[in-house]
């Protein structure tokens, strides 16, 4: 569970990088300021998971069982949060109301408190071992 930790935090990384590259290049001539700092909340995110990921993948103090959530958690939470803020930030350049589907932002949001959460909670139940 550790590497595919790794690999889904390597992975989101690469994709956050080129996202953050594409909308800082890429965007910028055809979205608002605001547009694209919204776009970059969502590439910010991604990247402070991704980041997570690696870190979780690195260390031994969680078990399995808390990996295989959280790898889930945070998998979902990036779809969720990122990814719904990436199609409203461009909603303009789409032909789908990304609108309709931002009740998600919120949902994804709430999948990566939880992760953290569950870290913190698990380092406070295992400390003394």
């Amino acid at each position: 569970m550790r590497t595919n930790l790794i690999l889904l935090g390597s992975f989101l990384g690469f994709i956050g990088i080129i996202l953050g590259a594409f909308g800082a290049h890429g965007l910028e001539k055809v979205l608002e300021v605001e547009q694209i700092q919204t776009f970059e909340t969502g590439v910010r995110y991604q990247i402070y998971h991704a980041l997570f990921l690696l870190f979780l993948g690195s260390q031994k103090f969680t078990s399995h069982k808390i990996n295989n959530i959280l790898f889930w958690f945070i998998l979902i939470g990036v779809i969720l949060f990122s990814g719904s803020i990436y199609g409203l930030a461009t909603n303009s350049l789409s032909s789908f109301d990304f609108k309709a589907i931002a009740w998600l932002t919120p949902i994804g949001g709430s999948l990566l408190i939880i992760s953290w959460l569950l870290l913190f909670i698990n380092i406070l139940k295992n400390r003394n071992k």
